[in-house]
C-alpha cells in the first residue's frame, strides 16, 4: 500500500491539510533522508492548470484542489515534484525544471516533469515566444515574463544579460 493510500481512506477525495503534513514528513524520510525542512501544506482552488507549486518564503507548498480532487491518486506525485524543488533549493542548485531537477525525480522514482491530469481550456490565447539570442532556442509561454529573463542554458547559474531572451507575442 502506497503512503498515499493510507491518507485517503477517509469519506473525502482528497486527505486533509493535517493528512498532507504526515505524507510531507514520510516522503521526506523516504527519498530525501529527513532533511528538507518542515512547509506548510495546502489547498489552493485558484491553481486550474498546475497541479502545484512551491515557495520558498514562507516555506509552502500549494496543492491544486480541483485538479487533485479529480484525481487522488497523483496527490504523492504532486507532492514529490515539489519535494523535489524544495531539495534542489535546500542544496543551492537551480530549483527550475532542468538537468539536475530531472535526475532527482527518476531517484525518487518519478518519470515525467508534466502532469497527466486533464485541464479546462485557458481564458486566454495569448502566447509569447522568448528567443535566445546566443544558441538561437526558443520557448513558448502563456505569460509575458514581468522582467528581464536570460537564457537557462547559456547562462544557467544568474542573469546575464548578453544573452537576454528577446520577447516576441503570437
Amino acid at each position: 500500500m502506497s503512503i498515499t493510500a493510507v491518507a485517503l481512506e477517509s469519506a473525502s477525495p482528497l486527505p486533509c491539510e493535517s493528512d498532507l503534513q504526515l505524507l510531507f514528513s514520510a516522503l521526506n524520510v523516504a527519498h530525501f533522508g529527513g532533511m528538507l525542512p518542515g512547509y506548510r501544506i495546502v489547498y489552493n482552488a485558484r491553481l486550474t492548470s498546475v497541479a502545484g507549486r512551491i515557495a520558498y518564503k514562507p516555506p509552502l507548498i500549494e496543492l491544486s484542489s480541483s485538479l487533485l480532487a479529480a484525481h487522488p491518486d497523483h496527490v504523492e506525485a504532486t507532492m514529490l515534484h515539489e519535494m523535489v524543488h524544495a531539495w534542489l533549493h535546500l542544496n543551492r542548485l537551480p530549483s527550475g525544471h532542468g538537468m539536475q531537477f530531472k535526475r532527482k525525480m527518476r531517484e525518487v522514482g518519478l518519470g515525467s516533469i508534466y502532469h497527466s491530469m486533464p485541464v479546462g481550456s485557458r481564458r486566454s490565447r495569448r502566447r509569447y515566444v522568448l528567443s535566445c539570442p546566443r544558441c538561437k532556442v526558443e520557448l513558448l509561454r502563456r505569460q509575458r515574463p514581468g522582467s528581464a529573463v536570460s537564457c537557462a542554458r547559456c547562462s544557467p547559474s544568474r542573469f546575464n544579460r548578453r544573452v537576454q531572451m528577446a520577447v516576441r507575442e503570437l
